[in-house]
């Protein structure tokens, strides 16, 4: 073969050269130059497609180290067997699935939203291109299972001055979400404990614990979270709770009832309380109320944490904080697994907290969140009179609790009929109640300050 007949661009924003290696590889992809074929040589094609030998030389080379074509001394250039080479091919277009067709709802209160118009899109491309500038090899080799340590205490630094959680980055254990984390801490746990959940409860997290093999008991709440009383009659030997913002109801737990909980913990050796704090960061009214762990001089807290909810969803960050009893344990029988979230996003994690980036991010969104909270009770007041808020003070979502005497289903389809999106406590129920007020949750995170304004002048003509 003398020549290869390719119509180059030179007003493309492609090089060149690229153009040249895309053109030969697509032609020996698809069988047009077969294998064993051999080239022109780089002098004979840059004469034919009239530009820089160099040019030539620099496609040729592409293709040689991605195995298309081959060079033999002294006699030039062919076509490499291709069999086993790995490709992507363009999927082609299909047509629209069923379930991924618009719900039908023009408006969604979703109370697991998030806004990711307000992720810092230009810090995390500025900090993702710092970290990879220099070509460190050891940013891609196996790192410590716990996470990078460096993170692990910037992390623990964090903890201490934004939630008063006392711990060494050794305690800290890193993962891909709070599924793994939750996983792992049943592999140091082992399967002989009782959990008791609140009731409602995050259903993603008694689903899993359940699913892992455990016994589960349902605790209700009242007005500061879980009943402890109630508690220490279940014969639980873990308490699995939520106590800066309760999810679903959005219950603060106070000091008091954090210290009944920890009594509760203290009266067992093998008693443990699972401390979920996974939106702490947002919280409208007074100052936070510290982490639980920060309050345990006993070693009983296990606490858990997420980036999903103050960053983003795909960030898929999440972490444990061990007490020094299990640390033991996992140092033993959970060490040999490996980190799941890799080296790149936790260096871009750590310096987004070294920086100053995340305090600035987080009060960005304490800020746009607080201002649609605002808006979304200001809006809500004609209801008042069949209706009462709850859930207020924290959180990125609010309850609605009906005192008429309508059901949660009746209320939900009313919404429905009238393109809305609404959500019903019951669903985060373990048993439900009889006799129970209709409550209804409404998040706003996803929603702007106008789609709240226009949701809930619907939601008045079809609840009043």
């Amino acid at each position: 073969m003398n020549e290869l007949t390719m119509n180059l661009r030179t007003d493309s924003r492609i090089p060149l050269y690229e153009q040249i290696y895309r053109y030969i590889r697509s032609d020996i992809r698809n069988g047009k130059i077969p294998y064993g074929e051999k080239l022109p040589s780089t002098r004979a094609l840059a004469r034919y497609l009239e530009v820089s030998r160099s040019t030539v030389e620099l496609a040729y080379e592409q293709l040689l180290s991605e195995g298309y074509i081959e060079s033999e001394p002294y006699r030039g250039f062919y076509v490499a067997q291709i069999e086993g080479l790995y490709y992507i091919q363009k999927e082609r277009s299909e047509p629209e699935k069923e379930e991924e067709k618009g719900t039908g709802y023009s408006y969604d209160f979703t109370p697991n939203g998030v806004d990711l118009k307000g992720f810092p899109y230009n810090v995390w491309r500025k900090l993702s291109k710092e970290i990879l500038m220099d070509d460190k090899t050891e940013l891609f080799r196996s790192g410590d299972s716990k996470g990078e340590y460096s993170f692990r205490r910037a992390l623990c630094n964090y903890l201490y001055q934004a939630r008063g959680v006392n711990c060494i980055p050794e305690q800290i254990v890193v993962g891909a979400g709070s599924d793994y984390i939750l996983m792992l801490l049943s592999i140091v746990l082992g399967k002989d404990y009782r959990i008791a959940f609140e009731n409602p409860v995050y259903k993603q997290a008694y689903r899993l614990i359940s699913s892992l093999g455990y016994e589960t008991v349902p605790i209700s709440l009242d007005k500061s979270g879980m009943k402890v009383t109630e508690l220490a009659a279940s014969d639980a030997d873990i308490a699995y709770v939520t106590p800066s913002h309760q999810y679903p109801t959005g219950i603060v737990m106070p000091v008091k009832r954090r210290m009944e909980l920890l009594k509760w913990a203290g009266r067992k050796e093998n008693r443990y309380i699972i401390e979920d704090d996974y939106d702490s960061e947002f919280r409208y009214k007074g100052k936070p109320i510290p982490a639980l762990q920060g309050y345990d001089g006993a070693g009983k807290v296990i606490y858990l944490g997420t980036f999903s909810k103050s960053i983003a969803p795909a960030i898929r960050l999440s972490y444990m904080v061990l007490p020094e009893s299990l640390l033991k344990i996992y140092n033993q029988s959970g060490k040999f697994i490996h980190s799941t979230v890799s080296k790149v996003d936790q260096c871009i994690v750590q310096r987004f907290i070294e920086d100053g980036y995340y305090e600035r991010h987080l009060n960005k969104m304490r800020a746009m969140y607080k201002s649609r909270h605002d808006v979304l009770i200001e809006e809500l007041k004609p209801l008042m009179n069949s209706c009462r808020i709850s859930g207020e003070h924290a959180g990125v979502h609010l309850l609605l609790t009906f005192r008429d005497g309508r059901s949660e289903k009746e209320l939900i389809e009313r919404a429905k009929e009238r393109g809305i999106k609404v959500y019903g406590l019951s669903d985060y129920r373990i048993q439900n109640i009889e006799d129970e007020e209709a409550t209804i949750l409404l998040g706003y995170a996803n929603l702007t300050e106008i789609q709240i304004r226009e949701a809930v002048k619907i939601l008045i003509s079809c609840w009043n």
